[in-house]
């Protein structure tokens, strides 16, 4: 509580301490002599400081009085420091009550205080106090030659760990605006960087830390009584950043306060009329001994250390100190511990779940409504630092990639796991049309309609798109219309460069496998051996990937020169069946003339031809790896269990066995990381990976969504999307997905369209790039009905894994009413909890406050969810349980070459996978033509493939493209750029 008026409520609140007392200095000198000795650091008859524990307070005789101890205070007062223990020992009491209580309600909480030590000052007292208290400490001690980029390195380690709660300084790094200002304010516990500071000065008290020098003196005074409204002070330094925070709080309790240095033309003046002085530097030499009044009390703090005459270190736990320098001392490092407590305090605060102080952007919307990417360049977003503060992250949390996006360190979740998680949204769709129906648009709608207009916490977390499609047919990803990650064209272009490395990974291993066939192929044994591990240095050692190799092998052996022939055989043959080898290349661009390819046609090569092909990248099962792992020491372990070939014995071979898992974790070390940007309005959109949703499962990461489930609290929502339909993308998501992350959705949004609906009741054929007959742009209300078939049957899926599902209307402007509200009445009737109709595109945010009300409302109901299967099942069962309660197949039918497959799969150990079905997303059939919902067909199995790093069994049901191709006319014939003004269009 702060008291204007200058009472001292404040300095309780801060220091809740009052012992009311003074203490003397014996001296034989005469007063000047002996404090301008004192403050010249020279040589002083009284017990002296131990090192690290500086400063002294003494009351000086009356004038003529030069002989024996000083006990005179003046009428009423004690003699200065017989409280100074009992203070001490008050604070450390109370943190150390404060501290159990925290850890009573967060068992899991050891919160550290760090001391930075670099010569051979002393902190021995700061460290005991704080283990006495219970709090971790953490001392670093470098050597006095340590260069300062290397301490502030230190320093900002020291910031970005969570388990560190306060900073302690040494004195040389305290006087340094470089070293000081690298603490984060949040664990300044000297309380004297430039934002604690300011925040002190401007009064705002909760979120600043009194710095414990000064709280020392102010202590002292208190004890003394000279703390009162109308005393003179004097501040006699160099005019740093303690200064400034003494004379602030001197100023709070009503003392007139002057501050000046020792080269002050009328210093002799002021030391005179002043009833307190402060001095906190070296007084010059050649002060006479008359220039202080009787009666003056000088307080010296922050000198630099005097050789002790002792080797024994003053106990904080003593009764009294040995002298006044050993007083401020102790003051000081037990309000340190103080604030660091307080720092733990505010921290586990911060953990709760907090509304967010998000400022919306405003929306504009236009009719006719404009293209997205002129939608996008007319609003400017904000910076990503501010976005990403008002979310709840740290600036040590974050990768800023210029001002629109950022990437999200992982560390977060743990310093957020206690926090609850919010409520889980996801958003998939009926059986689309090949325009798709707009659930990435819903997706981030109804992020801005609960975020930018109701004032909840709220994520969006959705997929990075591929390059393919962006210059291909479907274009970008971003959304439409007011309802859109911006800026959009960063968004569908490079982003972060995820998809980049991926690629890079990708082709690493693919090349690693053909060049490892080859020189196998050419070389004898030893020959291998001697390049494989080869002597450097006089000395032939196993790497650590080549060790672990020799252990799955079952050689014990870690000496090259001791393996025996069959030994050698065994380790350096992978004897890999080139016509198994089931890692293809990758290339983000849609290219129909990379489906099948020939490679090593070239003679360096030997002749070791074989037919291969290329994917889009988003196929890489690297991409599937990173949208499932859930840390970087998982993803590294995924990426080495990645099958990529059988040897000729019928035995899996690995990336790990190929050597190439550390590389290609280098590779992805970045794009594990998530991608912060922001809506139109301004709302967090986590993008991060993009599997593709046919032959993966065609959901964001797992990773941002436990991130953001962190970041809204308890009370917040995340909102995620699942590839295609509910079919495909959604059975994807709760079992694979759901399996892997421990996460179950609250509720699901099924997004329909009424031109879906009537493409489902027997509409025209709806294709890409051609125009839609007037059936879809005139109301008919009976292949509205016919339609709805395929919603209900979406619903009955959903219904499954027991989750309630809101279905959204996504509202085109050649909708009728009579349509709209036929299709929602329908959608009700069927085990919807609600259905309501959505205006994102043309409104944004604003067109879907009744979904965000309906899902609000639907998220507080009770779910059932349950997996549809039981990994134990066979794999052949799993596929059926699939095809018959989800798509409505009467059976399946498995070609002998899957049977095949499966049967090899089960022999290596894998039959435990979940299963990724990998079919048309056009219809709940494997016959893209059959729209509605088809009945009476068995599902051909054509092949069984298997992602064993990504954890998943892929069925392929027909023929599967993983490489797209360009058409006639591709988006790229639209898509410009200014040179004048770099601004790009035709992006969609």
């Amino acid at each position: 509580g702060y008291n204007p008026a200058g009472t001292l409520e404040l300095l309780r609140f801060f220091c809740s301490i009052r012992a009311r007392a003074m203490w003397t200095l014996g001296s034989t000198r005469s007063r000047g002599a002996a404090a301008a000795a004192a403050m010249a650091g020279g040589g002083l008859s009284w017990h002296r400081l131990p090192a690290g524990l500086r400063g002294y307070a003494q009351r000086l005789p009356a004038l003529g009085e030069k002989q024996g101890p000083v006990l005179r205070s003046g009428a009423g007062r004690q003699p200065p420091g017989t409280g100074v223990m009992r203070s001490v020992r008050k604070i450390i009491l109370n943190c150390k009550t404060e501290l159990a209580a925290l850890q009573k309600c967060e068992p899991r909480f050891h919160p550290g205080l760090a001391i930075v030590q670099i010569t051979d000052e002393d902190m021995l007292e700061v460290k005991k106090m704080a283990e006495e208290v219970g709090l971790h400490v953490v001392h670093i001690c470098l050597p006095e030659e340590t260069a300062t980029e290397e301490i502030l390195d230190e320093i900002v380690k020291l910031n970005e760990d969570p388990k560190i709660q306060g900073l302690v300084l040494p004195r040389s790094l305290v006087m340094s605006d470089a070293a000081i200002n690298t603490v984060i304010p949040e664990k300044d516990v000297d309380g004297i960087t430039d934002v604690n500071l300011g925040r002190l000065v401007r009064g705002n008290f909760s979120a600043c830390f009194m710095p414990p020098a000064a709280s020392a003196v102010i202590e002292l005074l208190e004890q003394a009584d000279l703390c009162t409204v109308g005393r003179t002070v004097l501040i006699v330094g160099d005019g740093g950043a303690q200064e400034a925070a003494l004379q602030k709080l001197l100023q709070m309790e009503g003392m007139v306060v002057v501050s000046c240095q020792w080269q002050n033309r009328n210093i002799m003046e002021l030391l005179h009329k002043n009833d307190v002085i402060v001095v906190t530097s070296p007084a010059p030499e050649g002060l006479g001994e008359d220039w202080l009044n009787a009666d003056t009390t000088i307080i010296a703090y922050n000198l630099p250390a005097v050789n002790s005459l002792s080797s024994k270190h003053q106990d904080f736990q003593q009764d009294e100190p040995r002298s006044s320098q050993d007083g401020i001392g102790l003051l000081k490092a037990a309000m340190q511990i103080k604030n660091t407590v307080e720092s733990s305090t505010r921290w586990l605060k911060q953990q709760q779940h907090e509304k967010w102080n998000l400022r919306p952007l405003k929306l504009k919307p236009l009719s006719p409504v404009p293209s997205d990417i002129e939608i996008s360049m007319a609003q400017t977003p904000k910076a990503i630092g501010v976005l990403a503060k008002e979310v709840g992250l740290r600036p040590s949390e974050m990768e800023a990639y210029g001002c629109n996006k950022a990437k999200v360190k992982l560390s977060p979740l743990d310093r957020l796991k206690e926090q609850p998680d919010g409520k889980y949204i996801l958003v998939a769709g009926i059986t689309p049309t090949p325009f798709g129906e707009g659930k990435s648009a819903v997706t981030i709608g109804l992020v801005q309609a609960l975020s930018a207009h109701l004032g909840v916490n709220a994520f969006a977390c959705v997929r990075q798109p591929s390059q393919g499609p962006t210059f291909g047919v479907k274009g970008g990803a971003a959304g439409g219309g007011y309802a859109q990650v911006i800026p959009m064209e960063e968004f569908n272009l490079h982003l972060t460069g995820d998809i980049h490395a991926i690629t890079a990974a990708n082709n690493l291993l693919a090349a690693a496998i053909d060049a490892r066939i080859l020189h196998e192929g050419s070389q004898s044994n030893q020959a291998l051996y001697n390049r494989l591990v080869p002597t450097k240095n006089g000395k032939r050692n196993f790497s650590p990937i080549q060790l672990s190799r020799l252990t799955r092998l079952g050689i014990r052996k870690k000496d090259p020169s001791t393996l025996t022939p069959e030994e050698v055989l065994k380790f350096v043959r992978l004897d890999i069946d080139p016509s198994t080898i089931t890692w293809q290349r990758v290339l983000d661009t849609n290219d129909r003339f990379l489906r099948k390819i020939t490679i090593g046609q070239s003679g360096t090569e030997k002749k070791f031809v074989r037919e291969t092909q290329f994917d889009i990248a988003v196929a890489s099962e690297i991409m599937a790896i990173l949208a499932l792992t859930d840390s970087l020491a998982d993803m590294k372990t995924r990426l080495g269990n990645i099958v990529v070939a059988n040897d000729k014995r019928g035995e899996p071979v690995t990336a790990e066995d190929v050597g190439v898992t550390g590389a290609l974790a280098v590779l992805m070390k970045d794009a594990i990381k998530p991608t912060l940007m922001q809506t139109l309005e301004g709302t967090p959109v986590f993008v991060h990976a993009g599997p593709f949703a046919n032959i993966a499962h065609g959901s964001s990461s797992v990773l941002a969504d436990k991130l953001a489930l962190k970041l809204v609290g308890k009370n917040g929502f995340v909102v995620t999307e699942a590839g295609f339909g509910a079919d495909i993308g959604m059975e994807k998501f709760f079992n694979i997905k759901c399996r892997t992350s421990g996460l179950q959705p609250n509720v699901v949004v099924l997004v329909a369209t009424i031109r879906a609906l009537k493409m489902h009741g027997g509409g025209p054929n709806v294709s890409a790039g051609k125009p839609l007959s007037k059936e879809y742009t005139e109301e008919n209300l009976k292949l509205v009905a016919d339609g709805c078939c395929n919603l209900q049957k979406q619903i009955e899926i959903t219904h499954l894994f027991g989750i309630p599902v809101v279905v959204a209307l996504n509202v085109f402007k050649t909708d009728t009413e009579a349509e709209i509200d036929l299709a929602c009445q329908i959608a009700k009737q069927s085990g919807a909890y609600d259905a309501v109709p959505c205006n994102i595109w043309a409104l944004g945010g604003s067109g879907s406050l009744q979904l965000a009300e309906a899902i609000s409302q639907a998220a507080d109901q009770k779910s059932n969810f349950r997996y549809l299967y039981d990994l134990k099942m066979p794999i052949v069962e799993k596929i059926r349980t699939i095809a018959q309660k989800v798509y409505g197949a009467e059976d399946i039918e498995l070609s002998p070459h899957a049977q095949t497959k499966v049967d090899l799969y089960v022999n290596q150990g894998f039959g435990e996978l979940p299963i990724c079905m990998a079919k048309t997303h056009l219809s709940l059939s494997h016959q893209s033509e059959r729209k509605g919902v088809p009945s009476g067909f068995t599902l051909p199995i054509r092949d069984v493939r298997a992602s064993i790093g990504a954890g998943f069994i892929y069925p392929l049901v027909g023929t599967m493209s993983t490489m797209p191709g360009l058409p006639t006319r591709p988006c790229f014939y639209d898509i410009d750029l200014d040179s004048e003004t770099e601004r790009i269009t035709g992006l969609f």
